[in-house]
């Protein structure tokens, strides 16, 4: 009997996936704010490129523990009478764009890597920080303001050659998917549980186990959830419920928090669009496709899964195959 519920659970978990689990309905990358293409200027701008490159493979030894934040300095930026770009962190792995000209129409921000384009929603008067995360070398950032439709016109860009410190540095810092500062709730709580951990992989079982323990799948935001929706991570703490962005968003912040480089990963489980995250430590490196010490071997950790199924052996054995899962883009 308890393999036939738990078998059950299952199939219950990938339809509420499959038919909406990330809120994302006939266009998945709705949930996490994407359109399937950006036209400007008459070119046909794809929103994000499918192929993905592995971080960079440089590490230090140690890694030293201090909270990272962000902040537009000002020392490079390049301005326009409606944006600016703040490209002087581009060693840190993040640039920050902000429209400062009042409009009602739709913006968006494209950061273009070596490889991969990111595409993002912005507000105007509120700087964004956007991630660097395809490795070293150019980058050009640029911003659009919506003319008609899907109809867009670029307001300014700039092309920048990026070095940054380290692999891990736009793995270390909040970013609009990963939105946290020092006195959000969710730095304290991860301070909470972590105090007595100093290795990040005891860091990250407590993190995990919280998360997995006291948040639940929420069906109905799930099914409601608007194009463009970013997490608030304080608010999924408060509300102790989410669905896969919120779970993978509020790890990730907890984490970095604590000085433990982590991916949020985007992408698909089975065919539904789905959020997980993988985490590096000076033991193991990148664990990319699996995550965390079941005592016998190394598992994905997919805190969806992992919370709404209550570590079923059967959902268990789902997150830990690898094939089940396919990565497409890097927060």
């Amino acid at each position: 009997m308890k393999r036939k519920s738990d078998f059950r659970m299952i199939c219950v978990i990938l339809l509420v996936l499959l038919l909406g689990g990330c809120g994302a309905g006939e266009e998945p990358q709705n949930e996490m704010g994407y359109t399937k293409a950006v036209i400007v200027e008459d070119v046909i701008i794809e929103d994000e490129a499918v192929a993905l490159t592995d971080a960079p493979a440089a590490v230090p030894d140690t890694l030293t523990f201090a909270m990272k934040e962000v902040q537009p300095s000002g020392v490079l930026e390049k301005k326009t009478n409606v944006a600016v770009i703040d490209y002087s962190n581009t060693k840190d792995g993040y640039v920050m764009v902000k429209y400062t000209a009042e409009t009602v129409k739709r913006l968006k921000a494209q950061v273009q890597g070596p490889a991969v384009t990111y595409t993002y929603n912005i507000q105007p008067g509120r700087w964004e920080v956007l991630p660097l995360t395809d490795g070293n070398g150019e980058y050009k950032v640029s911003l659009f303001e919506n003319v008609k439709d899907n109809r867009y016109a670029g307001v300014i860009s700039n092309t920048m050659q990026v070095e940054m410190t380290d692999a891990f540095a736009p793995f270390l810092r909040p970013n609009q998917y990963v939105n946290y500062n020092a006195s959000s709730a969710v730095v304290a709580k991860a301070a909470e549980l972590t105090k007595d951990s100093q290795k990040p992989l005891e860091k990250v079982e407590k993190i995990y186990d919280f998360v997995i323990g006291n948040l639940t799948y929420d069906t109905e935001k799930a099914r409601t959830v608007q194009s463009g929706y970013l997490p608030v991570l304080d608010s999924v703490l408060e509300q102790k419920k989410g669905i896969c962005f919120d779970y993978a968003a509020l790890m990730t912040g907890m984490l970095r928090s604590q000085g433990v480089p982590c991916k949020l990963v985007v992408g698909y489980a089975g065919s539904a669009y789905h959020a997980w995250i993988n985490v590096w430590s000076e033991e193991t490196g990148w664990i990319d496709a699996v995550i965390f010490f079941d005592g016998q071997s190394w598992k994905r950790m997919d805190p969806t899964f992992a919370s709404s199924a209550g570590e079923s052996a059967e959902i268990m054995k789902y997150i830990g195959d690898g094939s089940n899962y396919t990565a497409k883009y890097f927060y």
